[in-house]
This record gives C-alpha cells, structure tokens and sequence, in this order.
C-alpha cells in the first residue's frame, strides 16, 4: 500500500513537472533589458551639458511649468475629460474581473426547490443545499487570481500613462495657445508699418517722387499681410478651442482663456536631477505586468493538465408540502472526487501553449516599450541642445536685424536707398522674430516631452 501511494505521489510531481518545464522567465529578462538600459541612459545623460543654476528637482510633469492660471484647466480636465473617464471605468472593470477570478477559490453554495405532480400521486416538494469547493492542490487558481491582480496593475499604470498625457497635453494646449498670440502680434506689427509705408508711398506717388511699381509693391505686401494675420487670428481661436476640448466643456467661451504675452519658464528636467530612471514610466510598468500576468496565466494552463480535487456536500429533503420540504427530515452526503483530463483532443495542450506564445508576445511588447522610451529620452535630450544653439544663433541674429531695420529708415528718409530695400530688411527683422518665437516654442516643448519620456507625471 505505502509502496502504491509513492508511486502515485511520484507521478503526481512528475506531472506537476511537466506543468511548469519549457518556459522562459520572461519577466526576469525584461527586468535585465530595463537594468541595462537605464544604465546606459545614465552614461548618455552625464555626458549632456547641464544649465547653470540650482532648481528644485521636478517630480511631477506639472513642476516644470510654473503658470497657476494652468491649473484650473488641469483640474477641469482630470474631472471631464472623456478619454481619461474611459481609462478609469477600465480599471474598475479590472477590479469587478480581479473579484470574479478571486471567487473561483472560494466554496460556492446553491439552493434548489421544486413540486412534482404525477397523475394517480400527490404532489411532492424536494428541497435542497449543495455546498461545493475545488481544492487548489496545484495553485492554479491562485494563479489565475494573481494574474487578475496584476491586469490591475496593468490598467492602474495604463490610467497614470493617460493622466501624463492628459496633463502634458493642457501644458502644450497652453504653450500653443501662447505661440500664436505672439505670432499674431509680430503680423500685427508687420502689418501697421506695411500700412504706414504704403501710406508714403502713396504720397510720394501723389507728388510725382515715386513710381506705380512701388505703390503696386507697397499694397501687394500689405494685402499679402493681411492674410497672414487673418489666419493666426484663427489659429489663436482654434488653439483655444482644443484646449478647451481636453477639459471637456465645450460650452465655455474661449475669451476666457487669457494667456501672458510671453512664454512661461520651463524647467529642463535634467537640470537638478543626478539619476534618471525609466522605471517611473507607466507604459514601461503596464508592459512589464502584462508579461507577469501571461506568465501566471501559462502557469495555469499547464496546471489545469493535472488531476483536479473537490469536496461537495448537500442536504436534501422531499415531502408532501412545502413546509415539510424545508429540511425537516433531510438527508445528506458528502463526496470528495478526483478527476483528471484524459483525452480532450489536444485541447490543454494547445491552449498551454498559446499562453506561453502570448507570454514570449507580451514580452517582445515590452522590449519595443523600451525602445520607443530610450530612443525618446535620447531624442528629446539631443533636441534640447540643438534647440539651445539654435535660440543662440536666431538671438543674435534678431539683434543685427533690428539694428539693419533702423539704419535702412534712416537711409531711407535721406534717399539714400529705395522703398524696395527698405522693406526687405524689415520683413527678414520680423522673419527672424517670428522664427525665434517658433524655435522656442519647440523647445519649451520638448521639455515637456523629456519630461515625459524620463516617466514624470502627475499624482493619481
């Protein structure tokens, strides 16, 4: 008898075996791909120059933009905002699936009654209570529960990645909004001195000093003006009208929105902060569990090869009346039963090994994750510094325009140079303006994209 209960027990553990053999620790290697590469990124970051100064080391994506306008918008948008609201009921729905699985483990109970009539008999009642519970013996419900609490997990970073988003994207909302109101009033200013030369060359063309061709000139740059104005006056409108989008309240009038004529400082997330780490990523953390919860679920679908275990017991009683059906006189029994899969087509087999595939998948899911975060810290840094020099350069550059702009006019009004040469030293000025608004403006918000990409955000 001993010698047949070893051997049982040996075949057992021989299947538990070959339950959980063949697979890889995909989890681990992720883990490993994440060490090397932040290590990497650290190597890449110390070699990158660091602004002078001492600034608070930014935590969250909203410490690197200090406008405390912006943050009722914020607020509004984290209450409104459809797609947020959307990651949110699917984290609940994760939770309402996390108590299902968590079910499964416990005994479940059922209660039954119901009247028979046959012709030539009176009427029977038969009432009766099943309790029922599988054994977790080889913990593969458990294991289907973990896997549960990990797609939490999952959809918990997958709401934190949208409300980096969200926030990132009322930051640049505003950054735009900002942008074209300063692009606006350079074409504005353009304008006003296009109608004001217009203006003396019409007089000079009045008294004979000038020539049709450059009145034609003088009204063709100022139509020309015009137009360019009438469509940055559109473009502020629908700046604010996105902005309003990601809060979620169509109805507000965008007159409400006031933004400063120049740029709010944006903190370079590297200045301050001696250690970068991609950890803090949601989509790096929402990839990572999603392999975890594949590799419990690949547990478990080897697991369920094996022979299962359950207990039930049950009263049960069956009488003339109703009253008498209620247990009055019950009977009841109690079964303990093992089973075991022995032939279902392949059906175990296939569906172990789609597991294991959709492991290795979540896996790869996650190395291109990684990638995409490296490749976007190392983008963003680059930019910072390419958009540095660039500002540099466009500053200089304004500064020799705008002493060009004033030598022309005085040139000018002595006749020592032409209408002609007058404007063009005046549009290249307002040109290399605009240029440099638009550069820093791409480098504001490539600040917020570093932000990002380092994995600052906001609090959940």
């Amino acid at each position: 008898m001993t010698f047949r209960y070893s051997l049982a027990s040996l075949i057992l553990l021989g299947l538990a075996g070959c339950a959980t053999t063949g697979e890889a620790d995909f989890a681990t290697q992720a883990n490993n791909s994440q060490n090397i590469a932040i290590q990497q990124l650290d190597e890449r970051v110390e070699q990158t120059p660091r602004a002078l100064g001492s600034h608070q080391a930014p935590n969250r994506i909203t410490d690197l933009i200090n406008v405390p306008e912006l943050e009722q918008y914020l607020t509004t948008a984290f209450a409104n905002n459809p797609s947020l609201q959307q990651s949110i009921v699917a984290l609940k729905i994760a939770y309402a699936q996390e108590g299902i699985s968590f079910a499964d483990q416990l005994p479940t109970l059922t209660a039954g009654f119901s009247s028979e009539k046959t012709e030539g008999s009176n009427e029977s009642y038969n009432a009766d209570l099943t309790v029922s519970w599988e054994l977790d013996v080889w913990q593969r419900l458990s294991d289907v529960t973990a896997a549960s609490q990990k797609d939490v997990a999952a959809n918990q970073a997958n709401l934190q990645n949208a409300t980096n988003l969200l926030a990132a994207n009322i930051m640049r909302g505003w950054l735009e909004i900002s942008v074209n109101q300063q692009l606006l009033d350079i074409e504005q200013r353009r304008l006003a001195i296009l109608e004001n030369n217009e203006t003396l060359v019409l007089e000079r063309y009045q008294v004979g000093l000038g020539t049709l061709e450059e009145l034609d000139n003088a009204k063709t740059n100022t139509a020309s003006t015009r137009a360019t104005v009438a469509q940055y006056q559109e473009n502020l409108a629908q700046s604010k009208r996105s902005l309003l989008l990601l809060t979620g309240e169509l109805n507000a009038p965008v007159t409400d929105i006031q933004v400063a004529a120049d740029f709010p400082q944006i903190l370079n997330p590297l200045d301050s902060m001696s250690v970068q780490d991609l950890s803090g990523r949601p989509d790096l953390q929402q990839a990572f569990f999603n392999i975890e919860a594949e590799s419990l679920r690949t547990d478990a679908a080897y697991k369920a090869m094996l022979p299962s275990f359950s207990l039930s017991a049950s009263l049960k009683d069956m009488a003339e009346t109703p009253s008498e059906a209620l247990f009055a006189n019950p009977l009841w029994t109690a079964l303990g039963q093992i089973s075991a899969p022995l032939f279902q087509g392949g059906k175990l087999k296939a569906n172990a090994e789609i597991a294991e595939l959709t492991t290795e998948q979540s896996y790869w899911a996650y190395q291109e994750t990684l990638l995409t975060a490296v490749n976007e810290v190392e983008n963003a840094i680059g930019q910072e510094s390419a958009l540095a020099q660039q500002q540099q350069h466009l500053s200089t550059s304004l500064t020799s325009a705008k002493r060009s702009v004033v030598s022309y006019e005085e040139k000018y009004r002595q006749g020592l140079v032409d209408i002609f040469d007058l404007l063009t030293v005046q549009r290249q000025a307002y040109d290399v303006e605009a240029q440099l608004t638009n550069t820093t403006y791409q480098r504001l918000l490539n600040r917020i994209d570093l932000g990002l990409a380092l994995g600052l955000g906001v609090n959940a």
